[in-house]
């Protein structure tokens, strides 16, 4: 079944408090859980670790569609690049554009300060076709993960 995208006056980002962080873990292992269970990578405990190692309140935001939480997006600005930490969409809304809605608002981001856009992707998810199809291009690989950059639309 095809179902429209969501038009991006209807998605909306609202800020994420410290509190949020076991709410948004358990959003990220529903996202990743497939994929990673597909390499057999998947640890509970893996999970929290390194999502607890990146977890920034101020650098993240709720996705919103409606009233409905569906994911949440974090990025930080670095030295040469924006990087795109996290960007998870619940699985039963993932193929409906919210995704892409957010991807915008990060290139709109990034294309104001004039720096591209890294991203790195598990190796075996369905995100890194995501990531090709939205301008980005593999940069880099390492045993698990790939690597990409969307380099800067200047405005």
């Amino acid at each position: 079944m095809t179902t429209q995208p969501p038009p991006a006056s209807t998605i909306k980002l609202s800020p994420v408090e410290a509190a949020d962080f076991e709410a948004l873990l358990a959003l990220r292992i529903e996202a990743m859980c497939e994929s990673l269970e597909r390499i057999g990578r998947f640890d509970p405990a893996r999970a929290r670790e390194r999502f607890r190692t990146t977890f920034d309140p101020q650098a993240t935001r709720h996705i919103q569609v409606g009233a409905a939480c569906v994911g949440f997006v974090a990025i930080q600005r670095g030295d040469a690049h924006i990087v795109l930490d996290h960007l998870y969409i619940r699985p039963g809304h993932q193929g409906q554009g919210v995704g892409a809605g957010v991807l915008q608002w990060v290139f709109d981001q990034a294309d104001t300060l004039r720096l591209p856009v890294r991203v790195g992707a598990l190796r075996e998810s369905d995100s890194n076709r995501f990531y090709l199809r939205h301008g980005f291009r593999l940069v880099e690989q390492s045993e698990f993960d790939n690597y990409y950059l969307r380099p800067c639309n200047l405005p």
